[in-house]
């Protein structure tokens, strides 16, 4: 693997994540993701020539076809007046939410 996580990507992540690490948990984090990404790198080199590609991973009968899963067609949606009319506050084509992030 020829791409390393830095402790300032680390940094960098944990600030967009809103999470406080402490120094002492930095280079824990740092070895760790470079881990998982050596051991991405190491997937990517297995031959996977005729192995059919998954639609469906897990057991669920059925899938993907007559089964237990709704089928994808298309239905009418909610009437847009109705829901923005029962909004607290809209400008009458989105909802108005309080900003949640500070920066």
């Amino acid at each position: 693997m020829t791409a390393r996580v830095t402790v300032e990507e680390v940094e960098r992540v944990a600030e967009l994540a809103q999470l406080e690490l402490a120094p002492e948990e930095k280079p824990g984090m740092v070895r760790d993701l470079n881990a998982i990404l050596d051991y991405v790198a190491e997937l990517n080199e297995l031959d996977t020539t005729g192995v059919t590609p998954l639609s469906q991973v897990t057991e669920i009968e059925g899938a993907g076809g007559a089964g237990s899963l709704r089928a994808d067609a298309l239905r009418p949606s909610l009437d847009r007046g109705d829901v923005m009319g029962q909004a607290p506050e809209t400008d009458g084509m989105f909802f108005k939410v309080p900003k949640v992030i500070e920066r």
